[in-house]
Formats: structure tokens, sequence, C-alpha cells
């Protein structure tokens, strides 16, 4: 991250002012860049799928480079869901146990819908029309 950002103390100890809040911030910004193209894909290629069959769902997924951006706009979406709402926990949630807890469950929550996502596009990649 560029030092120019960060406080005096934070560059000493590492930190921002709220732990994390800098990179959170610069993540949540990076992410936003990124999926407006990727939903521009998403919406497109999705209207283009509307009414089709399985196997020509799977046929065009199953095109390498509609398989990485689709891979691409999940993660994306995902890591910026779970930036957003930890922002909104820790903004929100006055409670330290609480908090601590809700961020845990929705990092969590985050990855397992990644991984979810992710193994259901390979199966449906590797599965052919």
């Amino acid at each position: 991250m560029n030092a120019r950002l960060r406080t005096s103390l934070g560059r000493v100890e590492g930190l921002g002012s709220s732990k994390s809040g800098t990179s959170d911030f610069l993540h949540q910004r990076m992410t936003a860049a990124a999926l407006v193209p990727l939903s521009i894909w998403f919406v497109l290629s999705a209207l283009t799928q509307v009414g089709a069959s399985r196997a020509a769902v799977a046929a065009f997924l199953g095109q390498p480079l509609n398989a990485v951006l689709m891979l691409l706009f999940l993660a994306t979406a995902l890591y910026h869901m779970s930036i957003g709402l930890q922002v909104i926990i820790e903004d929100y949630v006055h409670q330290e146990g609480m908090k601590l807890t809700l961020v845990i469950l929705n990092r969590f929550a985050a990855f397992a819908m990644a991984a979810a996502t992710s193994l259901a596009l390979v199966k449906l990649v590797l599965s052919g029309p």
C-alpha cells in the first residue's frame, strides 16, 4: 500500500486508524471498478441464455473465456460483498463479541459461497453438453 495514505503511527504499527480501513477501502473500490465490466458481461450473457437448455448453458460456459469471466465475476462480487458487509457490521454492531462473531461468519459465508459457486461452475463446465 502507498505509504503516503497512512499516518505516522499507522506506518510504525502497520495499521490504519481502524486496523485495516485503508486497505478495505481500496479493495472495495478496486472490486467495484472490476465489477463494472464484469457485471455488464454477466447481464448480457444471462440475457442471451434466457430460455436456453442446460446443454446450451453448459456449452456457453464451456468456452474458456466465458468460464474465466464467470469465475472472476463470482469471486469479485463475493469478495466485494464480504468487505461491504464487514464495514456495516463494524459500524453498527457495538458489542465486541457479537461484532467479532459476525465478521467471522461473514467471511466464512463468503468463502463457502465462493467454494460452492466455483464447484458448481467447474462441474457444469466439465459435464459438457
